[in-house]
């Protein structure tokens, strides 16, 4: 692609799901409108993950069938597997530890990925193409459900970052560990996720760099190691997290110096709303985020276009047919 492409991917849920341990609230649908605006300004499509109590709000639904009708952005699959149905307890509190949706059993899995995808289909009157695990947890029995449902694109994978010490089920082994995994797009193999196949399902990495260089970075890993504290590495994503427009302004030109051909941002839905996360508090730091996000997107709007990430695996999907000779 002779431009790279901006892709913006919104994980659509419920209010402040980081504090909320008894209750799911949906609130934030409100402020969705603002945000899709600004998108919009500057020629950008956002994607909406919609996880389940989205897709039952229905002030959230005519908003984002109204976005889709446009042409304007696209809504894709997010999935919580503690409150989404078929909901069969996992833990002693599902709604405290979140359990990742690879930690169910099989069954369990592929009733979710059905039931989610069929009432997101249903709700949007559109098939569903695009999909991010929630809480980032992925894993090669989920992308096969992908694939048999027919999903096209996947975007859980957040290369740099290992999920390993985030718990979920308390007997579980964490989450997943994409250190080594590609940073740019590539379609999985489906019997090993981390490496490029020939699967119809195309990777789309979040956009993530390290915050130290090469040698920094591992001369800190051992220094924590020495010091028995465990954690993943130190990284910049491209996500506002306040006050970082220069942050992420250089995650966009690590990422495109390194040859790729998008860029993928990310926020919650809930960051929308002033308390809809522990990020953005109050309407005062509402405001300055949208300020951070216009700097940010003015700034890309000469730089990159704006896909989503249906429009973008079909791109990708014409440059690789193109470079076969077909």
């Amino acid at each position: 692609m002779s431009t790279p492409a901006f892709l913006i991917t919104i994980d659509t849920e419920g209010d402040n799901l980081w504090q909320n341990h008894d209750r799911i609230t949906t609130e934030n649908t409100r402020y969705l409108p603002r945000f899709q605006a600004l998108c919009e300004k500057y020629g950008f499509k956002p994607v909406y993950l919609t996880n389940y109590e989205m897709a039952m709000d229905a002030e959230y639904v005519e908003f984002a069938r109204d976005v889709i009708a446009r042409g304007q952005g696209e809504v894709g699959m997010h999935l919580h597997a503690w409150n989404s149905p078929p909901v069969i307890p996992l833990t002693e509190d599902d709604w405290r530890h979140k359990p990742y949706l690879i930690e169910y059993p099989a069954d369990q899995i592929r009733a979710k990925v059905d039931h989610m995808t069929k009432l997101l289909e249903d709700a949007f009157q559109t098939k569903m193409r695009s999909h991010r695990a929630g809480r980032w947890a992925f894993n090669e029995y989920y992308a096969s459900l992908l694939l048999e449902y027919g999903y096209q694109v996947d975007c859980s994978v957040t290369p740099r970052v290992n999920w390993r010490f985030s718990p979920g089920d308390p007997a579980g082994q964490g989450g997943s560990d994409y250190r080594h995994f590609p940073d740019a797009a590539y379609f999985i193999d489906p019997k090993n996720i981390a490496r490029a196949g020939n699967s119809p399902l195309l990777e789309v990495p979040m956009s993530i760099q390290y915050k130290h260089s090469g040698l920094m970075n591992s001369i800190k890993q051992g220094y924590d190691a020495l010091r028995g504290k465990q954690r993943s590495p130190s990284v910049h994503w491209l996500r506002p997290s306040g006050g970082n427009v220069d942050t992420m302004k250089s995650v966009v030109e690590r990422t495109l110096a390194n040859g790729h051909d998008y860029v993928e941002f990310m926020l919650h839905s809930s960051e929308f709303m002033p308390g809809g996360s522990p990020t953005f508090k109050n309407e005062a730091e509402i405001e300055g985020l949208y300020r951070d996000l216009e700097a940010l997107f003015s700034w890309l709007s000469e730089r990159t276009r704006g896909m989503t990430l249906a429009e973008y695996y079909d791109a990708t999907l014409a440059v690789r047919s193109k470079a076969a000779g077909h």
